[in-house]
This record gives C-alpha cells, sequence and structure tokens, in this order.
C-alpha cells in the first residue's frame, strides 16, 4: 500500500506556526495568567480587608485610652460633695437611679454596710451598657458632682459591637460615706470595728459611679 505523503508549502508551514502561537497563547491566558490575575485580585481584597479590621481596631485602642486617661484624671479631682448623715440609702439609691438614666441597661449590687468610728461605707459593685463615650463620662459626672461623697474603686471598660451597633460596656466598684455625726442608729445600723469609735474620718478621695437604663436591677 502507497501511503501518499508530501512537503508542507511555506505558506502551510508559516500557518502552522502561527497556529501554535495562538493555541500555545491560549493555553497560557486560560492557565496561568488567569489564575495569577484572580490570586492577585483576593490577596488585595484581603490585604483591604485586613488593613479596615486594623484600622478600626486602632481606633477603638486610641478611644480606650483616651477614656482611661480622662477616667484617671477624674478619679484624682478633690471631691467637694459632702458626706450624708446615717441612714442617707434611699437618697443615695434616688441619686443612682438619676445618674443612670441615660444608660442602656444596668445592674447594682449592694454589699453589708460597714462601720468604722463615726464612718459608714455603703460598698456596691455596679455594671452597665452605654450607647458611647460621652454618656458613660455623663454618667460618672453626675455621681461625682452629686449631693452624696460616693468613692471610685475599679473601672473597667470594653467596646462591643452587636447587630452591626458599637456600644460600650462599663463595670465598676464604689462606695457611698455616711457619717454617725447627726445621724439616727436604727435596726440595720452595723456594729463599730473600729479601734477608736469615736474617731471621724474628715475628708476622702473624690468617688465616680454609673450605670442604668431601661433593664436594670438592684439588690442589696
Amino acid at each position: 500500500m502507497k501511503i501518499l505523503s508530501r512537503d508542507f508549502t511555506l505558506a502551510e508551514r508559516i500557518l502552522l506556526v502561527l497556529l501554535s502561537v495562538v493555541l500555545l497563547g491560549l493555553l497560557y491566558y486560560q492557565f496561568v495568567d488567569q489564575p495569577v490575575r484572580t490570586s492577585i485580585s483576593s490577596a488585595r481584597t484581603e490585604r483591604d480587608s485586613l488593613q479596615m479590621e486594623l484600622d478600626t481596631v486602632t481606633a477603638q485602642v486610641n478611644q480606650l485610652s483616651s477614656m482611661q486617661s480622662e477616667l484617671d484624671q477624674l478619679k484624682t479631682q478633690d471631691n467637694v460633695n459632702r458626706m450624708a448623715s446615717y441612714n442617707n440609702s434611699k437618697a443615695e439609691l434616688a441619686l443612682l437611679n438619676d445618674a443612670l438614666r441615660a444608660a442602656n441597661t444596668f445592674a447594682i449590687s449592694f454589699a453589708d454596710v460597714t462601720r468604722d468610728g463615726n464612718q459608714i461605707r455603703r460598698n456596691f459593685s455596679l455594671q452597665f451598657t452605654a450607647s458611647d463615650y460621652a454618656t458613660m463620662k455623663q454618667i460618672f459626672s453626675d455621681l461625682t458632682n452629686g449631693p452624696y461623697r460616693c468613692l471610685i474603686g475599679d473601672i473597667s471598660c470594653s467596646v462591643n459591637n452587636q447587630n452591626d451597633v458599637t456600644g460600650l460596656s462599663v463595670s465598676a466598684t464604689a462606695t457611698f460615706y455616711e457619717t454617725m455625726v447627726g445621724g439616727t442608729p436604727d435596726a440595720g445600723l452595723p456594729a463599730d470595728t473600729s479601734a477608736e469609735p469615736d474617731q471621724e474620718v474628715s475628708s476622702f478621695d473624690s468617688a465616680v459611679v454609673g450605670a442604668s437604663g431601661a433593664n436594670a436591677s438592684i439588690s442589696f
């Protein structure tokens, strides 16, 4: 059997070379260029997303740092409010409720009342949420500038972001101070733990407390 064969002409050879180049270009575009471009685009998108998260975290850190600085200054201010006579618990609760109306939620828990000479302490812990820093600051300011002496203990604050709404969660310990000078003993008056019952404390540091809102609870 005779196999027909012939040499390609110059034009056919040129055409085959061109077709080969086109095919190689298509293969390069499909399996090299496009995957690389897709990877680069994904990397850029992830980079932008990470940068946005970093900017958000940086802003929150700066905000918390600013809040902490102002709270530290607030705690070192001189307290000009007075120490009420025992038993002033109802007025102090009214002050708390008035100061905490701006909060979204709050919870307050009072410890047992203590007595050291003529000094009465009402220790309590509180937690509350606020829409923004200005609200938290106003709550603390109202309590600090209230008519009854209150001493701040520890304050912690964190930024929450739930359902795309940013807010603050705050917790603190604080103490209302009263004096037995001008006070009337009652069944709730605790035993004197002072070695010098007649000793009277004349000055205290400034105070801050905070928390309240629509959902609230107070327990003794």
